[in-house]
């Protein structure tokens, strides 16, 4: 008994017509009868009964096509667990993050994974959340860590909730400390201070703007349009303070003073978003796996 008479037997039985089950399987109609009889006579029973524009099971017809039916669903899934075991030895995954995330958050993550998957190729894509939402949704990214709320929200993703982050105000240790020396700083304090800003786009960006605009001042940007790494320089070189991740901060060695910002304080929550429609590959669910357990 061969798989392909299977597949022949099952295309039959479900079509109830020799020619158009052949056209299903795309082989020859009478290629597939041939290995319809083969079959057949290898079992010692016919399976159909053939009248005129009538094609039936027998009663061994009819016991063969459930077991028929499972070992091909069989098939399929080795088939599939054995692809999915080669994507986890070759392979890439397209992750993108926003730039503080590649920062502090992604580092350690890739490294674990890049030790137990040393054959997959990881494509990061740095950028606002806007943008790799963007990015999701017409497939050029596998998964992507995003700001929540996303400014867009599209029903068209799933969000997995990740870590909620403390923010912190760094500032160069030969400037006065922030907010009058104090050990911490409320927002209201950083009226008057003169300010490194990200970008326009940035999610950083927004949130301290909206925050200081709560507070009821304008923000007084000595230096703006940066990504991390130049607005950490430019507060190392004393140009003004800077509102950064508690991890970035941690992660970026000497030369900055962190002062925590007073309760209730200001944080972001971040997420790995993916599409719905679209279950990622699992090289990228693996790496979905590390990050949410990290």
């Amino acid at each position: 008994m061969q798989f392909q008479q299977l597949q022949y037997f099952v295309a039959v039985a479900e079509t109830r017509h020799f020619t158009r089950a052949a056209d299903l399987v795309h082989v020859a109609q009478p290629s597939l009868s041939q290995q319809i009889k083969a079959l057949e006579r290898e079992l010692g029973a016919d399976l159909f009964l053939r009248a005129r524009g009538n094609i039936t099971l027998t009663d061994a017809g009819e016991a063969l096509l459930p077991l028929a039916r499972r070992i091909l669903a069989d098939a399929d899934t080795a088939r599939h667990e054995v692809q999915e075991l080669a994507q986890l030895r070759s392979g890439r995954v397209r992750l993108g993050a926003t730039p503080s995330l590649c920062t502090g958050l992604l580092p350690d993550v890739l490294r674990a994974f890049h030790d137990r998957y040393p054959g997959i190729r990881l494509l990061i894509e740095e950028g606002g959340s806007h943008d790799l939402v963007r990015e999701l949704a017409r497939g050029a990214l596998d998964l992507a860590l995003v700001v929540l709320p996303l400014p867009t929200p599209s029903p068209a993703l799933t969000t997995v909730e990740l870590l909620r982050e403390d923010l912190v105000v760094v500032s160069s240790p030969e400037a006065a400390r922030p907010g009058r020396g104090h050990r911490s700083v409320r927002v209201a304090d950083l009226e008057g201070e003169r300010m490194v800003m990200f970008r326009h786009g940035y999610d950083l960006r927004e949130l301290t703007v909206a925050a200081c605009r709560a507070e009821g001042f304008e923000p007084d940007l000595a230096v703006e349009g940066g990504e991390m790494d130049a607005v950490l320089g430019f507060v190392r070189a004393g140009l003004g303070v800077a509102v950064v991740p508690r991890m970035v901060a941690a992660r970026s060695g000497r030369g900055l003073r962190v002062t925590p910002l007073a309760r209730p304080g200001l944080h972001r929550t971040i997420a790995l978003a993916h599409r719905s429609d679209v279950a990622p590959p699992r090289a990228a669910r693996e790496l979905q796996r590390m990050l949410l357990e990290r």
